[in-house]
């Protein structure tokens, strides 16, 4: 049973509208942002704060920045997040071998050095204590640009707020996320936990 309740997509006109944009990246307006709404001014900063996020500046596609969501939403454990960040690499063109061995990033050759280092990064970011070291500096620079490891933070930063939020909340998972999730990720024991 969730912390606190959603309300319904139509309780907050501007949030309603703001929120066009997940039909794109998941088909779905989360729940997580309905429940935001018990604060309009939070869901709508939310947002927002999530286009500019997602938004591709450099060679960090939007692939990439799914795949990120989900090794940083893994690492900290949140069940709600890891299936709304693998449906929507789904959604934006990740491979499908990527997306059947996300498990496997660091060593599975459906993904690139760049990929791994960008991923490793996520990783080191996600976990307490945070682990960014000089070789993970070292690693990134290899293959990208200071706006590029901004725009991989950002992601990162954004899934920790959500991770916190949907953990804490006991977010309901909506079907859609839980589909790609049976889809990519019960075979290394993926579950709806509390998110049910």
């Amino acid at each position: 049973m969730p912390l606190v309740n959603p309300l319904p997509s139509n309780h907050d006109e501007e949030t309603k509208k703001l929120a066009e944009f997940f039909n794109e990246t998941l088909g779905f307006c989360p729940n997580s942002v309905l429940t935001m709404q018990h604060r309009p001014a939070i869901s709508k900063a939310f947002i927002n704060l999530n286009k500019a996020v997602m938004e591709n500046q450099g060679r960090v596609s939007s692939a990439l920045k799914r795949m990120i969501a989900w090794v940083s939403s893994n690492a900290t454990g949140c069940r709600y997040c890891q299936a709304h960040a693998i449906r929507s690499a789904e959604r934006y063109g990740a491979e499908q071998e990527q997306l059947d061995n996300i498990w496997e990033y660091k060593t599975h050759p459906a993904f690139s050095e760049a990929e791994r280092v960008a991923l490793n990064f996520a990783l080191a970011s996600s976990v307490i204590p945070n682990a960014v070291d000089d070789e993970i500096k070292t690693n990134l620079y290899k293959y990208w640009d200071e706006g590029e490891i901004v725009e991989m933070l950002g992601v990162i930063s954004l899934f920790g707020y959500l991770n916190r939020w949907n953990d804490s909340m006991g977010t309901i998972i909506e079907n859609g996320a839980v589909e790609s999730a049976q889809q990519y990720l019960v075979k290394t024991g993926w579950e709806k936990g509390k998110h049910i």
